[in-house]
């Protein structure tokens, strides 16, 4: 019996750590896309930074990306970019193989 709760208790430690890994990889995310938005936007540096926090904050609001794709388009739009759904989403994907390098490199 030892031998299958140690297993057990393996499989649920790999699972927060990858968990806790795609959190962090996420949050990453959504702070690089903030920064690559704020640079379209042309904000500053202090600005930039704020920001793309913001962005970082706006994942909570519900599950998925919705809630972050909604922010970036408004945002885009309002500041007279020219941006679309697909553009936000494509930056997402992009942003989020770099976010992960980046973790990774950091191990």
């Amino acid at each position: 019996m030892t031998t299958f709760d140690d297993r057990e208790k393996a499989f649920e430690n790999q699972f927060v750590r990858e968990e806790e890994m795609n959190f962090r990889i996420t949050a990453r995310r959504n702070k690089l896309v903030g920064q690559w938005a704020a640079e379209l936007m042309k904000l500053t540096a202090e600005e930039a930074d704020s920001y793309a926090k913001g962005v970082v904050q706006a994942d909570f609001e519900e599950a998925g990306d919705e809630d972050v794709v909604r922010k970036l388009l408004g945002d885009l739009v309002g500041a007279g970019v020219d941006m679309t759904d697909e553009g936000i989403r494509k930056a997402l994907a992009d942003k989020a193989v770099e976010a992960r390098r980046q973790l990774m490199e950091a191990k």
